[in-house]
């Protein structure tokens, strides 16, 4: 099964493609070695004959016929060119002296070079041998020829060839082997990623893609989706959560204005009372409505690209009007409210976006510190950027919930009588995210820190 797959797979038809690209260029590299090889050695053989046709010529030129045969004869019996022939006819091609029997009948021409098969004179010669010569015409009309057997050539060159087809078939060989077993590799890694796939969607998100430990670009793969199924998995069950805030926080005020309306629909008509029936009712459907319009306002941030619209912001100005806003609710439950701002620090931001995100801050901190307590928002630079801080000295946040607060509708338990919906902290994350901001939470000791760090890369 795995065998068809990788037979079938792409990665199986490029490494074809690529074995038949780099055996193409082997077999070439291969052939002209072996052509250079071959030449090389004919070469230096072309070159003794020739040094012996000059040499033979000047004594023929120096002494005449008769100390050319000579001449001839001495070279046959010392062996001066290895494995040489020499032959000298008169014109009719009558032998006169050397080693062959007879002028080959296969030359009709007395000039060039030339490669024929004759008998050799020697009386140990094998049979019929392959020569390559060169021909001359003497003055006089007598013929020279003189060459060396070239078998032992043929027999080297046989040899290369072998060596360079059996070192082709292994290269070949080998490249194939290794072609079939990478993609096969390849093939079962990507197997192992679409049956992964294939349970998650019969089973749900809880599968994984198993990890070899490698520490390969698979393994970072691997991770890397993992990962992603994490955060897939993480925002399903904020959804689910969402739906079940929603459906949570919905029932009691549409309960509520269905009880109201039911007892007004049952009983007499009383102007007070039935305007106190709608204030309250209007009071419900306006905690609905804010809800939604949060809801509806976290979504749009997030989903749209505002950094269009960003402009250059100082945050001392924003946090100077949310504290002059929020001053008389801080008065209401009888905590001071002040801000310790520089004058000038200068961010590339969403003014509305960030004035909301702060005024979050500050409303939270007011609803949830303590009572006459005091609220801070401080506006500073430092190295890493600018800061904006929201300080109160309530009861703060505990450690195990501060990752679950900037989730839609997540509200603290001492917090689910008091009016809200859970949604600030969640705009604030939103904004956060938008402006590439992080948001940190600390201990004021007692109280809450809440800080919006903005990188400087994003400074004025």
């Amino acid at each position: 099964m795995l065998l068809a797959k990788t037979l079938r797979s792409s990665t199986f038809k490029l490494a074809l493609i690529c074995i038949a690209i780099f055996g193409g260029v082997v077999l070439g590299l291969f052939s002209y070695v072996y052509w250079a090889t071959a030449t090389y050695v004919r070469g230096r053989s072309d070159d003794a004959i020739a040094a012996e046709q000059t040499m033979l010529r000047k004594i023929y030129n120096d002494t005449g016929r008769g100390g050319l045969i000579a001449a001839i004869d001495d070279r046959i019996a010392k062996e001066r060119l290895e494995n040489g022939v020499y032959l000298l006819t008169d014109p009719s091609l009558n032998r006169v002296a050397g080693n062959l029997k007879a002028w080959p009948s296969t030359l009709s021409e007395s000039k060039g070079w030339r490669n024929f098969s004759a008998q050799e004179g020697r009386p140990d010669a094998p049979g019929r041998a392959v020569l390559r010569a060169t021909l001359d015409t003497l003055p006089d009309g007598y013929h020279l020829l003189i060459g060396r057997s070239i078998d032992d050539l043929g027999e080297f060159t046989s040899k290369i060839r072998t060596v360079l087809i059996l070192g082709v078939s292994l290269i070949f060989m080998l490249i194939g082997v290794a072609g079939v077993s990478i993609t096969r590799r390849t093939v079962a890694r990507i197997e192992s990623i679409s049956a992964t796939s294939r349970a998650i969607m019969e089973s749900g998100l809880g599968e994984r893609i198993p990890l070899r430990g490698t520490r390969d670009e698979w393994d970072r793969l691997a991770e890397n989706l993992n990962a992603m199924l994490d955060r897939v998995e993480a925002l399903m069950a904020q959804v689910k959560q969402v739906s079940d805030n929603v459906a949570h926080d919905l029932r009691t005020p549409l309960t509520r204005m269905r009880g109201r309306l039911e007892k007004a629909y049952n009983r007499q008509r009383d102007s007070d009372d039935d305007r106190s029936l709608i204030d309250d009712t209007m009071a419900d459907l306006d905690a609905v409505l804010r809800m939604f319009s949060s809801l509806t306002r976290i979504s749009q941030i997030e989903a749209h690209d505002r950094t269009s619209a960003f402009r250059s912001v100082n945050l001392a100005e924003i946090a100077s009007e949310v504290v002059e806003l929020f001053d008389a609710a801080a008065e209401d439950k009888g905590a001071h409210l002040g801000a310790v701002v520089d004058q000038r620090v200068l961010v590339t931001g969403d003014r509305d976006l960030l004035f909301d995100a702060v005024a979050n801050l500050v409303d939270n901190a007011i609803k949830h510190g303590r009572e006459a307590g005091r609220v801070t928002v401080e506006v500073a630079q430092n190295d890493a950027g600018a800061v904006i801080s929201v300080i109160d000295d309530g009861p703060g946040i505990p450690d195990d919930e501060r990752q679950h607060v900037f989730e839609r509708f997540y509200r603290l338990e001492r917090s689910r009588h008091m009016s809200g919906n859970g949604l600030g902290l969640s705009l604030v994350a939103a904004v956060a995210r938008t402006h590439g901001a992080r948001i940190e939470l600390a201990d004021n000791e007692p109280g809450l820190k809440c800080q919006l760090q903005f990188p400087a890369l994003l400074q004025q």
